[in-house]
This record gives C-alpha cells, structure tokens and sequence, in this order.
C-alpha cells in the first residue's frame, strides 16, 4: 500500500507548489502592466537617526547629495528605517552608493535594494480562497456593509458622544505627561514648581481644561470627498466611501446613506452625480489596473446658506478633446435639472487628474457651471470658499475653535497678532476687531488672494496678508511690528512649522504669546 500512496503523495506536493507560485506571480503581475511603478526601483534606507524629518530627508537627498527620488514610504514618525522609491535602475543604484555608509546626523546609514511589495489586493483574494484571512479580517468578513463602512468612516459611531469625549480627552492628557515629563528632565531648576504643580492639576504642572463640545454631532460636515468606485454588493458603479485602503486589500466602495456626519443635502448631491456617472457608461478608476475615469467627487457645504459646491475629478484616459468638451456640455446641463437646484447646487467643477512631476502642482479645478465660490460665516465674519481654499471641516466647531484661542489669547486693543501659515485668513480675521493688527503668513500665492478677498469682503482694513515660506518671510514681518504687544498664531499643516521658524520666534522678544 505504501508503494502505492508514495507517488500520490508527490503528485499533490508538485500541484501545491505549482499553485503557490501562480499565486506569488500573480502578487507581483502588477510590475509588469506596463506604466511606472515605484515598487520597481525600491531602496530600504535604516540606521537613519532618532529625530529627523521627511522634507529634511528630502533635502539630503535630492539637494546635497543629487539623488532622484519620487517616493519615500516611512512606516510611522521617527522609523529608523524607510523605503526610497526612484524613476529607474540607474538612479536607484546611484542612491544605494551614495547613502551606503553615509554618515547622518550622528548614525552611519545603510542602503540596499528592497523587494516589490506584492498587490495587497490578490493577496487578499487569495487568504479569502485559501481560508488563510487573520483574525482582524475574518471579524470584519462577518460584519455587514454598513457597519463596515462606519468602522471605516467614523470608528466611534457606536460609541456615545459623552464617552467619545472621555476617550479623547485621556489621549491627549497622556501626550501631555509626556511633554511635562521630557520638561522635568531638561530643566532641573523647575522640577520643585513642576511637581507642586502636579498635586493641583492631577497629575500635569499646568490646568488642562475640557473638551469644548461640538455644538451639533449630526450632518456637522462642511467637506467630505467621496470615491468612485464599484459597490460590493450591488457591483454597480457607485459615489461613496471606501470600505479601506487598497494596502489592506479593498477597493470596494458602499453608500453613504447611513452615516450621520453628512447632512441630507450633501447625501442628495451625491446621488445626483452618481446617476450621472451611471448613465454616462463610463467605469469608475480602478487602482487596481489604472482603468477608468471617474475618480472622486468633492462636495463643500456652506453651512450658513445652505449651498453646495461640487468638484468632481476623473482621468481623461483616451478621451480626445472633442468628447471631453461634450462630456462638460452633459455635465453642465445635468447639474440644471430640478434636482439639482433642490439641493442647492451653485457651484460645479471639473479637475482632470494628471501625473504630478517633482516640483510641479499638479492638476487645478476648471469651473463647469454656477457660481466660482460659496461663502459661509465663522464669528459673525464671511468667508469665500474657492475649490482648493483650506477651511475648518465643522462650522460650528470653528466657531468655538476661534473664539477659544481668541479668549486666551489676551488680545488687547494695542496688540499684534502674526497669522502663520494664514491660510485664507479665517483665524486672523476673527481676531481683527479685537487687535491693532493682522499680519498673516502664508506659502500658497491662491489662498493669500482668498484672504485678502475675505478682509475686503467683510470691510476690514487692518490686516496684511503675504506669499512665502514662513521660515524665509517671518524675520521681514516681525519687523513690520512697531508695537511691543505681539501674538503669534501657530497652525501649520501636519508636517509642522519649521525649526527655523520656530526658533525665529522664540528668538524675538516682542512675541508675548504663542
């Protein structure tokens, strides 16, 4: 019997391992498409020191040392190690000798050729066939769509406001213990006033106050992006969320009929754009093959009016100019029908997505149809909305947000106050009546004309608003100050302000209070 059984046995190890690398071929056929892909040309880059910034890196990098690089991937803040993506084999090479061995901040890096990562989404097809899923992905296999879409979406949704509150108010007083305590080991002259402090503030040297509450906790969205993509369930093209990253293995997109942070009206925009992307029997962008055209859809809510703002984004693909202009004709005369004008549509753009070059700002929205901005109101102040314009995602948060830094600010009839990193001047303006002077910082040249536009639209005279880097431009405004009573204000974009900019403000003693 035995003799009999052996070459069975074999038979099925050789069908095994014949599958296992259809399976892995399968994982990588993505590099071989066609078309750039950064997995191709891949370095890992470890040793790399404790403190240290991406756009510092980058600077290293493609400045001192004349590498090329397109990409970099860090699997969280201060990794010691990260992935380099490059245009070709030739940079790629010329990277790994430049780095290898290169001495950084006090470490000494090391550079190597890194393996494709494999397509998460065969992957993940493939546990689903071989029963292979974790724990985490069998748990969410059982859950319905909806509930899904809302742990994707909103995580807290079954969890009550109040404790919501309670979650995050801990998480920011742990961040907090560890500031005071990095505080008490470098200045050992303050640690007797720090842990006096302690015993009166539980636990922290300075009074942390509550969560301000936002006043509405339903349909408070003033932006929301929506994908284009194809429903799970339905299989028909719809304008939705995703149910996760394309790194976790889905591209599955559901609707957002059930979610309670989008107002009712938004939720009928969505709809009026998703028959049109139905009827118009073009597919949705497909990341898993770069196919399609219909990417996103961008909704901006003014909530003081009510009126929608919409801009939607696709890729031209092999669209000539012809049809393109044809396709804008139907979306013109689609966004005029009675259901439109019933969601207050007054504004429409189209922004056709094209591949960003190193230096270059990409693709900017082409106004379709209405209006070429909305206007809401924060403080009693009004403000216009352009496509790109930056503005607080809950009006109704930002007008406690404002009124807060106003209030504790101590701001003074003879008071200066520096707006860095401005944006369309929102925070600045709230400020003006309070203050002698606005004076506002700001890198995009679009959104220094959207401020200047606000303070004209709402009659105010005492603020100036300038273009540059906050670090190059901040010395020459700081001297612009005459008086001694200076506020600065701090909110930056995720990256952070610059360590020159900050020590230039910690340099001049004008700035009172940051």
């Amino acid at each position: 019997m035995s003799e009999q059984t052996e070459p069975v046995s074999q038979i099925e190890t050789d069908k095994t391992e014949g599958q296992e690398n259809t399976n892995v071929s399968e994982e990588y056929a993505y590099l071989d498409r066609g078309g750039f892909s950064s997995e191709n040309f891949k370095i890992e880059l470890r040793g790399l020191p404790k403190f240290y910034g991406i756009a510092e890196l980058k600077k290293l990098m493609n400045n001192k040392l004349g590498l090329n690089t397109s990409k970099i991937k860090r699997p969280k803040n201060g990794s010691h190690w990260l992935y380099a993506c490059f245009q070709n084999d030739e940079e790629r090479t010329k990277a790994i000798a430049a780095l290898n061995g290169y001495y950084w901040k006090g470490k000494t890096l090391i550079a190597e050729a890194a393996k494709p990562a494999p397509d998460p989404l065969v992957r993940k097809r493939k546990q689903e066939e071989d029963g292979t899923q974790n724990k985490k992905q069998k748990e969410g296999e059982n859950k319905s769509q909806e509930e899904r879409l809302k742990d994707a979406v909103t995580p807290y949704w079954d969890m009550p406001y109040e404790d919501q509150l309670k979650v995050k108010e801990h998480e920011i007083k742990n961040l907090l213990m560890k500031f005071d305590n990095d505080v008490w080991k470098i200045h050992k002259e303050k640690r007797g006033e720090i842990e006096s402090n302690r015993k009166i503030y539980n636990g922290l040297s300075f009074e942390l106050k509550p969560i301000e509450k936002s006043p509405i906790t339903e349909g408070y969205r003033n932006k929301c992006e929506f994908t284009v993509g194809i429903d799970d369930e339905t299989e028909q093209p719809t304008v939705g969320f995703r149910l996760g990253s394309y790194a976790t293995g889905t591209v599955a997109v559901a609707p957002v009929s059930s979610l309670n942070h989008i107002s009712e009206k938004m939720k009928k925009a969505v709809l009026v754009f998703q028959d049109f992307v139905r009827q118009s029997n073009m597919a949705p962008f497909s990341p898993a093959d770069y196919s399609g055209y219909w990417r996103y859809l961008t909704v901006r809510e003014s909530k003081s009016s009510g009126d929608l703002m919409l801009i939607i984004a696709m890729y031209q693909q092999d669209l000539t100019t012809e049809k393109m202009e044809e396709l804008k004709k139907q979306l013109i005369e689609h966004f005029g029908t009675e259901e439109s004008v019933a969601c207050n549509i007054k504004s429409v753009y189209i922004e056709l997505i094209t591949k960003r070059r190193a230096g270059e700002d990409g693709s900017k929205p082409f106004h379709l149809t209405g209006s070429t901005h909305i206007i809401d109101t924060i403080l009693g102040r009004q403000f216009r909305i352009s496509p790109q314009a930056f503005f607080q995602t809950n009006t109704a948060g930002a007008n406690i947000l404002y009124q807060s830094a106003i209030d504790m600010s101590q701001v003074k009839s003879d008071t200066t106050v520096v707006d860095i990193c401005c944006g369309t001047g929102t925070i600045g303006l709230c400020f003006a009546k309070h203050c002698d002077k606005v004076l506002g910082l700001e890198l995009v040249a679009e959104a220094v004309m959207d401020a200047k536009a606000n303070a004209e639209l709402n009659g105010i005279k005492n603020c100036e608003f300038f273009t540059g880097k906050a670090e190059s431009i901040l010395p020459s405004v700081l001297a612009r100050v005459t008086g001694n009573d200076v506020i600065a204000i701090v909110d930056p974009p995720r990256a952070g302000l610059h360590m020159r900019a900050v020590t230039q403000l910690r340099n001049t003693k004008k700035v009172k209070r940051l």
